[in-house]
């Protein structure tokens, strides 16, 4: 089939449509040819125009835009280079209209406090909004669209029973959406940042961004060029600036010169310009379905993504061309919009994640000013996740080196093999095996099977590995697997196990946390029933309040005073047992709504007395607990805190509180707190995805200056590696891929070449510190390659 016969692009990683085997001649093609309307003008609905009508040219299609064709608001537009091999495939006439228009760049700039800090590598491509349109409504027009502009769409339920197939590209402020709200069940999410689109007319050399710190806090510009004489620039800032500033007394004209103003450094002394630019606020839309019978969202109808992270143009045409390949792939409508839901759904929501992480950290930039201006750099460009230091490594080894340099660390060294020091141990690198819990001890002894466990971790190569929750009595079991520290025997047990890590892996430390179950124990082994009530053997819970953990679960007693010194002299007691055991750090559980979790939420503690109300008052039995065991740890042994910074439940933990929790702990002499989120409450609600629980460390580690452990989904060594040297978090913890693979941190090194004192090979495995040979895979080139369209084969 010839590539301009309709063929549509292959399906990457990231979800660009997929291709279609559809000939002139199949069935896909025969069938009868729907009539499509779509509402909204702009470049999604415009392309989706294109790819219809293209693939069926006797197939009706008609455009709905009430502004007129010239009428376009913004500058300019960025595009993949993955988008537009995806354009390119499915239209080359239109890939090669906006070839000839494209601005190309590489290199970023970073301004800050007068230091401009420069990576290249990156690969931009952008043009005018209002050409893109143009290129779009010539290629309407040669196909034979019907575009119909300075024309409202009639009501969508006309449409839906009128035509087809109904096209809802009306924006962000969809009013299809809004009519089918029930259905499509939207979420609208305001941000706190305040920006405007405005324009210069010069070409910047460099996609920038400049700070500006003002006395009435910090500014900052987003700009690039979309032609050779002209660039977008963007200015944006913290609601509370915008209104300290004076903005929201100004008109247009008015805001556009007190911007140029502000950012004359960037701009070379050189006006702005405005074209019906307003100051707005970011809104994030989510919807729970994206279709309703025959009528589809499309493009920011059906969710957008932060500015800063690329153009909203880039997810519609996505969007369109993956419509469009469903439409030819399934043999019904109905088929097709759930096909292309499931295949776009997962791209958005990965899209939309990075894109939080992204505006979230220019909304909090203020908490970065003070980094040293090459990881201010590091830190902004990997903001979002998307850009990682391994990427930045291939992209811009030189920059990626001087900012390893700045960190301190040595020549060959990834920042993950830097050693760090708490109190009087020092990690030899920057890996912890996150607590497990095993649910195999007897009687609460640990066994063969925690020695082979932990043992295997240890002599995998982390810094530091840390034992399950060990519970500090009988009664505070989650399990009746559970390990504990209550019986000398017990301990006897765990000193076996010390022992042999520091024998046999010279170098690793091992932690403890000690830990009581609360209102979540008495429950079966995980893989009987996680949660789950023992079928018999219960044993009576305790907690601050009697609420249960799961409706028609166990009522825990609330605890009395006498109850409280009981509890603190369990956790003494078993810090005792720990360091005698031979552990080199503790960790206090402080988290996941186990004992000591309970008294610090809200939604966990109800009592009256001097130990619930305010957060003062839920802190205050955690902080005795922490200060007794303090009192009898060695005081050269560090103290760890795991809290969990969210309870991802309405009124549970707030930010600020989960900042106020770390800062108490810290100056009651917390080395480090271990930031985890949730599974406080049973109907909690988080929001999973890659490293997803790291801004709560990160906002920790900046607001209440304390080092801290990061945890969650932190799965591979190039996000330890940007994590780290980003500055939002000084250790991180892994738990699923050190059960995946116990030589994580060995396989870590090797892959990335590297053969220092940050991870030391054990003397028997050392042979294997090469990846094994295999046999090859690939099999000769082709030395011809035909043409798809050649009809001679």
């Amino acid at each position: 089939m010839s590539s301009t016969q309709g063929g549509l692009p292959a399906s990457g990683a990231r979800g660009t449509a997929r291709a279609t085997s559809t000939t002139p001649h199949s069935p896909a093609t025969a069938r009868r040819p729907l009539r499509t309307a779509i509402i909204g003008g702009g470049p999604g609905g415009l392309y989706t125009a294109v790819l219809l009508k293209r693939l069926a040219p006797d197939r009706e299609v008609t455009v709905w835009e009430r502004n007129a064709p010239d009428d376009t608001f913004g500058f300019g537009v960025v595009l993949s280079d993955e988008t537009l091999g995806g354009i390119e495939h499915a239209d080359p006439a239109v890939y090669a209209a906006l070839q000839a228009d494209f601005v190309r760049w590489d290199d970023i700039h970073i301004t800050h406090r007068g230091t401009r800090r420069t990576s290249t590598g990156h690969g931009f491509a952008a043009l005018g909004r209002r050409r893109l349109l143009e290129i779009l409504h010539d290629r309407c027009r040669t196909l034979g669209v019907d575009l119909r502009f300075r024309a409202e769409a009639p009501h969508p339920d006309r449409l839906a029973r009128e035509y087809d197939l109904v096209v809802a590209a009306d924006g962000v402020h969809s009013t299809t959406r809004a009519t089918y709200r029930d259905a499509f069940r939207p979420r609208l999410t305001a941000h706190r940042c305040r920006y405007i689109w405005l324009a210069a007319d010069f070409a910047f050399d460099a996609f920038r961004f400049d700070i500006a710190e003002t006395e009435h806090g910090v500014m900052q510009l987003h700009g690039y060029p979309y032609a050779p004489d002209a660039s977008t620039v963007i200015v944006e800032m913290r609601e509370e600036v915008w209104k300290a500033a004076g903005f929201d007394e100004l008109d247009e004209a008015e805001s556009t010169a007190r911007c140029a103003k502000i950012f004359t450094d960037a701009l070379g002394g050189r006006p702005l310009k405005s074209n019906k630019s307003a100051w707005t606020t970011f809104r994030t839309v989510v919807n729970a379905r994206w279709s309703h019978g025959n009528v589809v969202l499309l493009g920011d109808a059906a969710h957008t993504a932060h500015f800063s992270i690329g153009s909203g143009t880039k997810l519609a045409v996505e969007d369109a061309l993956a419509l469009a390949a469903c439409l030819e792939e399934q043999p019904t409508v109905d088929e097709a919009l759930t096909a292309y839901e499931e295949e776009r759904r997962p791209v958005v929501a990965s899209t939309q994640r990075a894109a939080k992480a992204s505006l979230e950290w220019f909304e909090d930039l203020s908490r970065y000013l003070d980094q040293p201006p090459r990881r201010f750099a590091f830190n902004l460009l990997t903001r979002s996740r998307r850009v990682t230091h391994d990427n930045l490594r291939l992209r811009d080894p030189r920059f990626t080196e001087s900012v390893e340099r700045e960190f301190g660390c040595p020549p060959g060294t990834p920042p993950m093999f830097t050693p760090f020091r708490l109190r009087g141990l020092t990690l030899r690198n920057r890996v912890v095996v996150s607590p497990m819990d095993m649910y195999s001890a007897t009687d609460g002894v640990p066994g063969d099977f925690h020695l082979v466990h932990l043992g295997a971790r240890a002599l995998g190569g982390a810094g530091l590995v840390m034992t399950e929750m060990v519970c500090v009595s009988e009664q505070g079991r989650i399990t009746p697997g559970c390990a504990g520290l209550y019986t000398g025997r017990q301990a006897e047990a765990w000193r076996r196990i010390t022992d042999f890590v520091h024998a046999q892996a010279p170098g690793t430390a091992i932690g403890v946390q000690l830990g009581h179950s609360g209102r979540k124990g008495s429950t079966r082994l995980m893989w009987e029933g996680m949660d789950e009530p023992l079928p018999e053997g219960n044993w009576p819970l305790v907690a601050p309040s009697p609420l249960p953990y799961r409706p028609g679960g166990q009522v825990p007693r609330e605890l009395t005073r006498a109850q409280l010194t009981d509890v603190r002299e369990q956790f003494t007691a078993a810090a005792h047992r720990a360091a005698r055991a031979g552990f080199d750090l503790l960790e206090l559980h402080c988290a996941h709504g186990y004992l000591l979790s309970g008294f610090l939420s809200p939604l966990t503690n109800r009592r009256t007395d001097a130990y619930g109300g305010s957060p003062e008052k839920r802190l205050r039995f955690p902080l005795e607990v922490f200060d007794a065991v303090r009192a009898v740890w060695p005081e050269d042994r560090p103290m760890t805190v795991r809290v969990s910074a969210t309870d991802w439940a309405e009124g549970g933990t707030s930010p600020e509180e989960a900042v106020a929790i770390a800062r108490a702990f810290a100056a009651h002499g917390a080395d480090a707190v271990d930031v985890s989120t949730g599974q406080v409450v049973a109907d909690e609600r988080p929001e999973f995805g890659r490293s997803y629980q790291a801004p709560f460390a990160d906002r920790i580690r900046h607001e209440a200056g304390v080092p801290v452990i990061a945890v969650g989904a932190i799965s591979s060594w190039d996000d330890v590696n940007s994590l780290i040297l980003a500055g939002r978090a000084d250790l991180c913890a892994l738990a699923r891929p050190h059960l995946y693979d116990p030589h994580w941190t060995l396989h870590a090194a090797a892959e990335q070449g590297y053969e220092g004192p940050g991870v030391v090979w054990p003397a028997p495995y050392r042979a294997g510190s090469r990846r094994p040979v295999t046999g090859r895979t690939d099999g000769p080139r082709p030395r011809l390659t035909l043409h798809a369209g050649r009809q001679d084969v």
